[in-house]
């Protein structure tokens, strides 16, 4: 695998050829004495932890605990995880059992994100906790705004109710506006209404994402207002 792809040259060519053999590739050529990436996946996911809460208390020094910890969460989720995998094509250099090979293995979010972690582990213990705090923070950087975004999105429908039951003693209620598309890729626009009043209207792929962006909305259109101090 080229060292360009991963940002590390390594000096123990073996550390990444075992942080690249899934189980089923060992399984399936015992006389190699290959060791699988299970026990680097294990120390790879401790490093991102760590390197990613370092990253973020830094980042974001005024945030709690709890949405630190929120933000850390969708960080190093498998499904983002398997997308900085991607970026990095690790897929194209697993090493893979035939049978896993031909289900599409080298495209399974759990087969990428475990991937990337079993890497870290291995450019942890090829190099250092600042070599590979550099990498990882220059891989995650563009997602960090990214996921904010989408922190403050999701917890948008509790932020607007207490919002509106502390200002105005009510809670908002959400209407579906409309549908359109096929059924494969639909569109949903939802209104969010406070007293009987559009406050904040968005359209998402499901419901429940097209309320949440509502929600984000109406707060923006309330905080706008001086937090409401008039009724919608």
């Amino acid at each position: 695998m080229p060292a360009d792809h991963l940002g590390h040259r390594f000096n123990k060519q073996g550390l990444l050829t075992q942080a690249l053999t899934h189980s089923t590739y060992r399984v399936e050529h015992p006389g190699q004495g290959r060791q699988d990436n299970e026990t680097l996946e294990f120390l790879g996911d401790a490093v991102l932890d760590l390197v990613i809460g370092a990253l973020l208390i830094e980042r974001y020094p005024t945030l709690s605990e709890g949405d630190l910890t929120k933000l850390r969460s969708a960080l190093v989720q498998e499904q983002h995880l398997a997308l900085v995998a991607t970026d990095l094509r690790l897929g194209d250099f697993l090493l893979l059992g035939k049978g896993e090979d031909r289900s599409g293995g080298r495209h399974k979010p759990s087969l990428l994100a475990s991937t990337y972690e079993a890497v870290i582990g291995a450019i942890f213990l090829d190099s250092d906790y600042p070599t590979v705090q550099a990498l990882i923070e220059g891989q995650f950087n563009a997602y960090l705004a990214e996921a904010r975004r989408s922190i403050a999105t999701k917890d948008a429908k509790s932020a607007l109710q207490e919002l509106t039951q502390e200002q105005f003693n009510a809670a908002p209620t959400y209407v579906l506006d409309h549908e359109e598309g096929p059924d494969h890729a639909k569109t949903f626009t939802v209104s969010a209404l406070l007293l009987g009043q559009v406050i904040g209207s968005a359209a998402a792929r499901n419901k429940k994402a097209a309320e949440q962006k509502a929600a984000a909305a109406a707060l923006d259109h309330l905080r706008q207002r001086a937090l409401g101090l008039d009724p919608p």
